[in-house]
C-alpha cells in the first residue's frame, strides 16, 4: 500500500479536526459526562472508524481495510483493560470528575504523539532487520502467559505508582497542592506554577505508552503498514475516552478480559512466528531460506478477533450476572 505524503498530512488534520471538536463541545462547558452522552460519542467514533474502513475499502482495496479493521479491534479491545489503570489514576490524583473528560483528553493527545514517534522507529526497524518479529512473536507470547495468570486478580486492590517521569516533573516544576479548576498552569503569590492537572496529564499519557509495548507489537502483527497501524491506534484511543465514561462502573463485570486478552496475544504472537519462518532470513535457520509453514491470512485473523471478544465479553456478562443473583440469594 503506497500511502503518498497528502494522505498522511489529510489523516492527521482530520484527527485534529475530531479532537478540536471534541474538546469545544464537551469542554466548553465543564460538566460530569453522563451515560448517555458518552454512549452517542461511542458510537460517533465507531461510525467514524467504521467510515475510515469503508474509504480504504473503496479506494485501496478489501485487503488494507479488513487490516485496518482487525488492527482497530486489537487495539479497541487492548485499551479496555488500560481503564482499569485510568481508574485507579483518577482515583490516585483525586481528580474531580467534571474535570476528567479533559484530563483523559490531553492525556490521549500525549499518547497520541508518543505512540506515533514508536510506530515510526518500529516500521524502520521492521523494514531493516524482518527478525525483529521473531522477538515480536515471543515477546506476546510472553505477554500472554503472564496476562493470562493474571486472572483472578482484583484491580481494586491496585495501587498507582508513579513513573520515573512524573517523579521527575514533581522535582524539577512548582507544583500547587490543589486544582485550579481545569487549568494546568497558574500563577500563585507571584510565582509560576504548575497545578496536580498537568500532572496527572501526564500520568495517563506515559502510562498508555508503557500498554504500547503489547498492543504496537500485536497490531504489526495484523498488517506491516504504518499507516493503517497509526490510524488504527488514533481511532482506539479517541473512543476510549468516551468509553471510560460508558463502562467505568461496568469494569469489573469483564471478569474474563483477561483471559480474552491474553488469547489474542498468544495467537497474533504465533502469527507472527509463522509468518517469520516462512520468511526467514537467519542463517542458523533453514540456511537462512523461508520453511513451509502456514501463514495465518488477515480474514482468518479477524475472524479469531472478533470471536474471542465475542465469547469473552458474553461469557463475563453471564458470569457475573448469575453471580450477582446467587450472592442475593443467599443475603
Amino acid at each position: 500500500m503506497i500511502v503518498p505524503l497528502w494522505l498522511w498530512v489529510a489523516t492527521l488534520g482530520g484527527l485534529a479536526v475530531l479532537l478540536a471538536l471534541d474538546l469545544v463541545i464537551v469542554d466548553r462547558h465543564p460538566h460530569v459526562v453522563k451515560v448517555g452522552e458518552a454512549a452517542r460519542w461511542v458510537v460517533f467514533y465507531v461510525l467514524c472508524a467504521l467510515a475510515f474502513a469503508g474509504g480504504l475499502w473503496i479506494f485501496a482495496g478489501g485487503a488494507p481495510a479488513s487490516e485496518f479493521i482487525a488492527g482497530y479491534l486489537t487495539e479497541y479491545s487492548l485499551s479496555v483493560d488500560n481503564l482499569f489503570v485510568f481508574v485507579i489514576i483518577m482515583t490516585a490524583f483525586a481528580v474531580p470528575r467534571i474535570h476528567q473528560h479533559r484530563v483523559l483528553l490531553i492525556g490521549v493527545v500525549l499518547a497520541l504523539l508518543m505512540r506515533g514517534l514508536f510506530i515510526g522507529v518500529g516500521a524502520v526497524v521492521i523494514s531493516k532487520f524482518s527478525a525483529v518479529f521473531y522477538l515480536f512473536g515471543a515477546f506476546l507470547i510472553y505477554t500472554a502467559v503472564q496476562m493470562a495468570r493474571s486472572q483472578g486478580e482484583s484491580h481494586e486492590d491496585e495501587e498507582f505508582k508513579e513513573n520515573l517521569l512524573i517523579r521527575i516533573s514533581r522535582k524539577l516544576l512548582p507544583v500547587t497542592d490543589s486544582y485550579h479548576g481545569a487549568k494546568s498552569f497558574v500563577r500563585h503569590n507571584g510565582r509560576r506554577m504548575v497545578t496536580p492537572m498537568l500532572i496527572v496529564m501526564i500520568a495517563i499519557g506515559t502510562t498508555d505508552l508503557l500498554f504500547a509495548l503489547d498492543s504496537i507489537p500485536a497490531i504489526f502483527g495484523l498488517t506491516k503498514e504504518p499507516y493503517l497501524v497509526f490510524t488504527a491506534n488514533a481511532f482506539a484511543l479517541m473512543g476510549l475516552r468516551q468509553l471510560y465514561f460508558l463502562i467505568g462502573g461496568l469494569l469489573d463485570r469483564l471478569v474474563y478480559l483477561p483471559i480474552g486478552l491474553s488469547v489474542l496475544l498468544g495467537f497474533i504472537g504465533l502469527k507472527l512466528i509463522l509468518e517469520a519462518l516462512h520468511d526467514n532470513e537467519l542463517p542458523f535457520i533453514n540456511g537462512g531460506d523461508g520453511l513451509a509453514v502456514p501463514v495465518i491470512s488477515t480474514g482468518a485473523s479477524l475472524g479469531v478477533i472478533g470471536g474471542v471478544l465475542l465469547v469473552t465479553t458474553v461469557a463475563s456478562l453471564v458470569k457475573t450476572h448469575f453471580s450477582g443473583k446467587a450472592n442475593t440469594e443467599a443475603a
